[in-house]
């Protein structure tokens, strides 16, 4: 097994697509139908453009990834079957070597993301209800060894 993180290139926008659905119909059932249409049209069109997303690859097919805003984790997603792979680990490693501390909200409802980041170091700074959904959200710091 080869597995790769790397910057994301255009043509990873159906792979990263596929990635980001299937990951959030398995943690977010509590979501829309309506709400999940709009954020498959912001993706590429509003939060790519405008993030530092990197992916993870596994013997050449781009199975996850990670999207940076400054040190805010905007989105990690890894494809279902290669949940508690490493392959998230790995994506949130990248994150902590470019940016000593990082912050991400959580959905509330999302346990799987939130035994992810638990694992991972987090720890809570606030709550608060994201207002599309009417969703508590969890709102969350890492400190990587080298900035504390």
């Amino acid at each position: 097994m080869e597995r790769t993180i790397r910057q994301y290139v255009d043509k990873d926008l159906e792979s990263v697509l596929s990635s980001w659905e299937a990951a959030t119909r398995l943690a977010h059932p509590f979501l829309t139908e309506e709400f999940l249409a709009q954020e498959r049209h912001n993706i590429p069109n509003m939060y790519l453009p405008n993030a530092d997303t990197w992916v993870v690859e596994q013997d050449g097919t781009v199975i996850g990834f990670i999207a940076l805003i400054g040190n805010e984790v905007g989105a990690i997603f890894v494809q279902p079957d290669f949940h508690s792979t490493g392959a998230g680990r790995a994506l949130m490693d990248q994150a902590r070597d470019l940016h000593s501390v990082l912050e991400v909200e959580v959905f509330r409802a999302n346990a799987i993301g939130r035994k992810f980041y638990d694992n991972y170091g987090f720890q809570p700074l606030s709550e608060s209800v994201h207002e599309p959904t009417g969703q508590e959200l969890l709102r969350l710091k890492y400190t990587s060894e080298r900035a504390a």
